[in-house]
């Protein structure tokens, strides 16, 4: 069960991270409470997974599971660049993500 709170902790991640700029600066009292219930959701479900899962696997692939989502969310949604650098950046956090799973 650890890995399923993992996986929707980084779903709150990729959501959280999108919900940033909206807030222009935290200026912006609805999205930013909203932006803050991502992140609260996020943590939670992190704090979840990690009752099982050592912390640094845990954390990594949290983080690697919201710089894909954050990275694909920007190409698709806002128009972000798609270079071989930033494609080669995504595969090996990919990679990182699947290696922390299979070893953990």
């Amino acid at each position: 069960m650890s890995w399923a709170w993992l996986l929707l902790a980084g779903a709150f991640e990729v959501a959280w991270a999108q919900s940033l700029k909206p807030t222009q600066g935290f200026t912006r009292p609805l999205p930013t409470v909203l932006c803050v219930v991502l992140c609260a959701a996020a943590i939670y479900f992190l704090g979840l997974a990690l009752r099982e899962l050592p912390t640094g696997t845990g954390y990594a692939v949290f983080t690697g599971i919201g710089a894909i989502g954050a990275v694909s969310l920007g190409i698709a949604l806002h128009g972000d660049p798609v270079t071989a650098g930033r494609l080669a950046a995504v595969a090996l956090i990919v990679a990182g993500v699947v290696t922390a799973r299979v070893t953990a």
